[in-house]
């Protein structure tokens, strides 16, 4: 689940430029990430570790920093001085503070003396480093002005010494940021700048860094790090026309950084074969993975349009990059903690379509990369046999043997989806299908904040070819929004599964369900409020405390070796608009994946799925009255029909990445038979280790 986006169309140059940028520093996710976690104590390694050569990785940290400001008017002095304050604490239900995540590269030469010199480059994405002011004096009004840092780099020399393991070193150089600052009026002033009023400026500052650490080899081509950095930048100037006011502002930021870097020169005792070595230890593991998605929507008929209208004609890109970091904290505990840098939009910001054609676009699109920490949670396995099934290390997994009599228990920060609903051959977007509504039952309208997580803890008890699932998780604060509820709106979410083998072959039967409790809306009231009051129908003042509950079934099945089939139908209730997810009450999904094992291209896989999608009578009359809903909204629908859906796609190797092209066709988009068909093109480029 993914994205309410803020832009339209095709993608502006500057968001072009910053995804490149943001592309290209993705490849350094999949040779070195950065961990939000402490790690254990370091193995041993070799005496005389050999820093020299290049290497490339990533970090995560949390930073503070400081703007002093003058404000001034045309022919007068200095009006307003202040100083803004960026640090933001991290907000555990917002996802948002001042933590941030970036990558680095560089090249180190070692003396023998253990003397080293290197040279450094590094960019940084904030999660939310962001401070405010509020101006009011007889000439001005009352206005408030703020400064958002949307990213930064340095280029940084490096001398230390090797002792052992151990690299410690100073740094410094030239640093650079690039901030978004704003001014907004609120209330209407003497010289006729009216209230509401918002201007935005996007200066660059350059500046110096300074700074130092301590390096260790974690394991063959790893080392990690602590890092210290002061930055200071120069003044910046910028003028707002409209409110005929000059500012001049410098800033100083302070960061902590936990880095991974991947060593590509060294010695023999650094030296590895073929591609990127694995990072694990005993009691610890970090993956990391990164995915580009680019979509295109050739020109379709639309002969009138709404606010959640598809765009015709139009294009979009998302990239994201994801550190999987994982500890064992005790028998059969685990601590997981994924930091990501997310960017771009899904076509049209994420709207137009109830089964949106990229499970990889989240509802909240940004121009520049961000970082975010979307998953910490603790896992809990209890076994109640003797440990005979085998477990492959993957993405948020340990490698291992477990019970099939368990106890799994999960809490923390996740999506509903990482547990339930998880259909093998259609659930995962960075490799297999990417239509939200063949990922996930479209009907399954499952608790998450805009990017798709949310608080909660749930248990899995599994006996045999049986697993029971059952979930408690925190709503958003208000339908689809970016904030979660603290609980105080929540969901229950239950799971009965089966497995079984028919003619030899493995497969399983899945029924799922949830209860969604908190302020929500019936499409009725809204209606006839509209109808009272004149206007289109709105939601927000028809939102009491109530229940909406929905289900669906689902299946997989491996037919014969190297063919699977899945499918899935579900229902909810179509009276009250659905929370979180998508705006459907009935759906029904069918398709087939192969692996190419089939055609002698055994890293290949090819899948073909079909989905319909429909709402009820009280959700069509809301969307003819102009009503908009999670995704949809068309202004009018005075044609409605089943949105119906073709997805196929064909993944292969292309050097180390995985390359996807992928085909959709949708009929009757957002339920409206005067608009369409639309067709998607999508290039998908995944690296994993």
């Amino acid at each position: 689940m993914r994205c309410v986006g803020v832009a339209h169309g095709r993608i502006s140059a500057r968001s072009a430029a910053r995804l490149r940028a943001g592309v290209a520093a993705a490849a350094l996710l999949v040779c070195g990430g950065a961990s939000a976690a402490d790690l254990p104590t370091l193995p041993a390694a070799a005496p005389g570790y050999d820093w020299s050569g290049f290497y490339i990785g990533g970090h995560v940290g949390f930073a503070t920093a400081g703007s002093d400001f003058t404000a001034t008017q045309p022919g007068r002095a200095a009006d307003v001085t202040g100083t803004l304050d960026l640090f933001r604490p991290y907000d555990f239900f917002t996802g948002q503070g001042g933590n941030f995540g970036g990558f680095q590269t560089g090249y180190n030469t070692l003396f023998q003396s253990g003397l080293l010199l290197g040279i450094e480059a590094d960019i940084s994405f904030p999660g939310n480093i962001f401070g405010f002011s509020t101006l009011a004096t007889p000439s001005i009004g009352t206005a408030t002005y703020s400064d958002l840092l949307e990213m930064s780099g340095s280029v940084r020399a490096r001398i230390g010494y090797a002792f052992d393991r151990w690299l410690y070193y100073g740094t410094a150089g030239y640093a650079w940021t690039q901030d978004h600052l704003t001014r907004t009026q609120l209330s209407d002033n003497p010289a006729g700048v009216t209230g509401g009023t918002v201007e935005s400026k996007f200066p660059t500052r350059s500046g110096w860094t300074v700074g130092a650490g301590v390096e260790a080899p974690l394991a063959p081509h790893w080392t990690a790090r602590l890092e210290y950095l002061y930055s200071g930048f120069g003044t910046a100037s910028v003028t707002f026309p409209l409110a005929g006011q000059r500012f001049d502002s410098n800033l100083s930021v302070q960061e902590v950084r936990l880095g991974l870097n991947y060593q590509l020169g060294g010695n023999s005792s650094n030296a590895g074969k073929g591609t990127l070595a694995p990072l694990e230890g005993d009691d610890w593991i970090i993956h990391g993975q990164t995915t580009y998605v680019s979509q295109y929507a050739p020109p379709f008929r639309a002969p009138y349009r709404g606010a959640n209208s598809l765009d015709s004609n139009a294009g979009r890109e998302t990239w994201d990059a994801t550190l999987y970091a994982g500890v064992k904290l005790w028998q059969g505990a685990e601590l997981w903690i994924n930091p990501e840098i997310d960017q771009g939009f899904g076509l049209s910001a994420t709207l137009g379509l109830a089964g949106f054609p990229s499970a990889e676009a989240y509802k909240l699109g940004s121009d520049d990369p961000y970082a975010r920490v979307p998953r910490y949670f603790i896992r809990q396995t209890i076994d109640f046999g003797a440990a005979t099934e085998k477990v492959d290390a993957d993405i948020n997994q340990f490698a291992g043997k477990q019970s099939p009599d368990r106890l799994v228990l999960t809490v923390g920060k996740f999506s509903v989806s990482d547990i339930f609903d998880t259909v093998k051959y259609a659930h995962d977007p960075r490799s297999d299908f990417l239509n939200w509504t063949l990922v996930d039952a479209g009907t399954f309208d499952y608790a998450a904040d805009a990017w798709g997580y949310t608080y909660g803890a749930s248990a899995e008890w599994y006996h045999g070819p049986w697993a029971l699932r059952g979930g408690l998780f925190d709503l958003s604060i208000v339908p689809n929004s970016i904030e979660l509820d603290r609980f105080h709106q929540f969901q229950i979410v239950y799971e009965l599964e089966h497995r079984h083998k028919i003619a030899g072959q493995p497969g399983s039967i899945m029924f799922d369900g949830f209860v969604t409790r908190g302020r929500m809306g019936k499409f009725d009231d809204a209606v006839v409020l509209a109808q009272e009051i004149g206007g289109t129908p709105n939601m927000a003042p028809v939102r009491r405390y109530a229940s909406r509950i929905g289900f669906n079934l689902n299946f997989e099945q491996q037919i014969v070796a190297n063919v699977g089939a899945f499918g899935r139908f579900g229902w909810a209730d179509g009276n009250y608009e659905p929370f979180e997810f998508t705006d459907v009450d009935r759906t029904g999904s069918l398709g087939i994946a192969l692996a190419g094992k089939l055609w002698g291209r055994p890293d290949d896989s090819f899948g073909l799925a079909g989905v319909i999608n429909d709402i009820s009578s009280p959700h069509i009359a809301y969307l003819n009255a102009g009503g908009l809903g999670i995704l949809v909204g068309d202004g009018q629908l005075p044609h409605p029909g089943p949105e119906q859906i073709m997805e196929t796609y064909y993944r292969f190797p292309l050097g180390a990445l995985q390359a996807t092209a992928d085909y959709q066709f949708v009929a009757n988009p957002a339920y409206n038979r005067d608009r369409g068909p639309v067709s998607v093109l999508t290039m998908r480029l995944h690296a994993q280790f």
